[in-house]
């Protein structure tokens, strides 16, 4: 069942994650081509990354940007974004009346409760912000927790994300695009932090595994985390023409070679 509200605890129905079901666990997740991901995906979140529960890097061994919960947005007024807020985008632009939700509230309805994968990017700061902070904002490979984590058993509904980067700082404040692709497993309960470590380890694999299909190269280049009038899902015909265009350009090349 999707997401409705923060309230659908999965305190009470949660799967306990056992040695049984991590052994059978598959190593790829979702179709071999983007073309066939299905509704909803890919998903679009965006909004500047605000703090969490500060257990990711220190319990888990695996830091975490949070999405901010943007459920508190009155239609018609813009939430600060210095505050952590979303960005909000109607018809391209930033505005009054029914807004664009872009965080955490954008995903309620559409998907469970669970593990995601996909890709995002941290956007430049502000130039004449100083000192300017030394993160990469290339497109990096991400896995994502969406969900109250029963082990820790919150009581809000909350996105954590992984991007798989090694960073040289904290980035809080900065803003962050996220393209969600595909689920990979439900939210779980643990009889150990250690089994829940283990299982993140291996939503980090499926992730990376998943993403590294010659066909998923494309989102890496999605207009969406470069432009600022982007939102919602992709256009499914422009990524069809895409994927035909990049292939054939490997036939061109795979052609070429041995010619004189």
């Amino acid at each position: 069942m999707a997401i409705d509200s923060p309230s659908t605890s999965s305190t009470t129905t949660a799967l306990t994650s056992t040695s049984t079901y991590r052994t059978s666990r598959p190593s790829i997740v979702g179709p071999p081509s983007p073309l066939y991901l299905g509704s909803p995906y890919p998903i679009r979140l965006r909004g500047r990354v605000c703090r969490g529960f500060g257990r990711g890097g220190k319990d888990l061994g695996c830091p975490t940007a949070n999405l901010p919960d943007d459920e508190d947005e009155d239609e018609g007024n813009s939430k600060d974004e210095r505050d952590g807020g979303s960005k909000t985008i109607t018809n391209g632009n930033r505005s009054g009346g029914r807004k664009k939700k872009t965080g955490v509230q954008a995903m309620k309805g559409k998907v469970d409760t669970g593990v995601f994968y996909g890709f995002a990017r941290v956007l430049p700061s502000d130039p004449s912000s100083s000192p300017q902070p030394k993160v990469s904002n290339d497109v990096h490979p991400m896995v994502m927790s969406l969900g109250l984590n029963p082990f820790y058993k919150n009581e809000r509904l909350s996105a954590e994300i992984h991007i798989m980067h090694e960073y040289e700082q904290d980035f809080y404040g900065m803003e962050m695009k996220v393209l969600v692709l595909g689920y990979i497993r439900p939210e779980l309960d643990y009889v150990s932090r250690e089994a829940l470590i283990e299982d993140i380890n291996t939503d980090k694999s499926v992730a990376l595994n998943s993403l590294a299909r010659p066909d998923y190269a494309v989102f890496e280049k999605d207009e969406f985390f470069y432009r600022d009038d982007i939102y919602g899902e992709n256009d499914m015909d422009e990524l069809e023409v895409q994927l035909e265009q990049n292939q054939e350009g490997e036939g061109e090349a795979n052609g070429s070679q041995g010619k004189l």
